[in-house]
């Protein structure tokens, strides 16, 4: 086969919003998360100097504010947000129910060795 696929709500739920589909899709090189931020949720603040991933915060559903290094960003439905490995952060949930797609990978700005880049800019076909 292929190709694998999960349906997010198939995967235990942890810390009373992520889905992690990481293990259940046997990724190798990128984390997905589902998160469903109940009213008032708030994730524990933390970075990922140690495995040295960037991540990518796109809200689909809602309001929320995630906290970058102490610096408050308002996301509403639609909104992405990148955010280097080293940098500390946190979602904020407000009154209401709001969805998030984080996607994590590790940096790739830094290799050494090479002159290649990746076309980051769109998929073929």
């Amino acid at each position: 086969m292929s190709y694998r696929k999960v349906n997010y709500e198939d995967v235990d739920q942890v810390s009373s919003a992520m889905h992690f589909l990481s293990d259940p899709l046997e990724t190798e090189q990128v984390g997905v998360t589902v998160a469903r931020c109940d009213p008032g949720w708030n994730s524990k603040p933390h970075d990922h100097t140690d495995n040295d991933h960037e991540e990518v915060y796109v809200l689909i559903e809602g309001e929320a504010t995630v906290v970058v290094d102490d610096e408050p960003v308002e996301m509403e439905t639609g909104d992405a947000l990148w955010i280097p490995p080293e940098s500390t952060r946190q979602i904020r949930n407000g009154d209401a129910e709001s969805a998030f797609v984080l996607v994590s990978a590790p940096s790739i700005g830094d290799d050494e060795g090479g002159d290649d880049e990746w076309l980051l800019s769109g998929f073929a076909g």
